[in-house]
């Protein structure tokens, strides 16, 4: 049989979807303290499809950057699109996802393996690192994140986002949103003795803990 001069168009199974770009961020004013996430997702004509904005109670930096991360993740699969370029400007994130960093935190270890089991729920997954300057409304919407679970003025730049449909995770990693005067375990203080040499923090004795805040007395 001679073979057609117009093929069949391809099937939509087999036309690959479109990739989305990610931009996420989260913070901690205190780490651990108020902290909350802010993430805003594209096309790849730069037109944005969701605005994802939430309070996470008392937590660490690293803990809110990898809620920004569930997040996106979350509403990718709830509605359908399975190719994703994350950008975050956490380098110890991307880094952990990527597979160059071990997770030794037991606090991270639960939201790191969540993400990657959502990750490889993905056709196609890409996370890549950037500066603070390139996330700029991520970081906009963490920080009224921050400042709505404070009771704070917010500018409501996200008002009118889409919601993200949430997606459970177990066990429940996120604490109440709404208050602050909830239990927390006491610090736990340490002193360590070693020396910063081109502003990197070396131990004389073992390693440096991850997701800790360091405080340098010179003697």
């Amino acid at each position: 049989m001679t073979p057609s001069l117009f093929p069949e168009p391809a099937s939509p199974r087999d036309t690959p979807g479109e990739m989305l770009i990610a931009h996420c961020d989260g913070g901690s004013r205190g780490n651990p303290g108020p902290a909350g996430y802010g993430a805003v997702i594209e096309d790849q004509s730069g037109r944005i499809l969701a605005r994802l904005s939430e309070f996470l109670g008392k937590r660490t930096n690293n803990y809110a950057e990898y809620s920004a991360l569930l997040g996106v993740l979350a509403w990718c699969l709830e509605n359908k699109h399975r190719r994703l370029r994350v950008i975050a400007d956490s380098e110890l994130m991307v880094k952990q996802m990527q597979g160059k960093y071990k997770v030794n935190s037991p606090d991270l270890r639960p939201l790191w393996e969540e993400a990657r089991r959502r990750a490889n729920q993905l056709e196609k997954f890409e996370i890549a690192h950037t500066l603070r300057g390139g996330n700029k409304l991520a970081d906009q919407l963490a920080n009224e994140a921050m400042d709505r679970g404070m009771g704070r003025n917010v500018n409501h730049a996200s008002q009118t986002a889409p919601s993200a449909p949430a997606i459970p995770i177990q066990p429940k990693l996120t604490q109440p949103r709404t208050t602050l005067d909830h239990a927390q375990p006491p610090i736990q203080r340490q002193v360590l003795e070693g020396f910063v040499k081109n502003g990197v923090v070396h131990l004389l004795d073992g390693e440096l803990p991850e997701g800790i805040f360091v405080k340098i007395i010179r003697e």
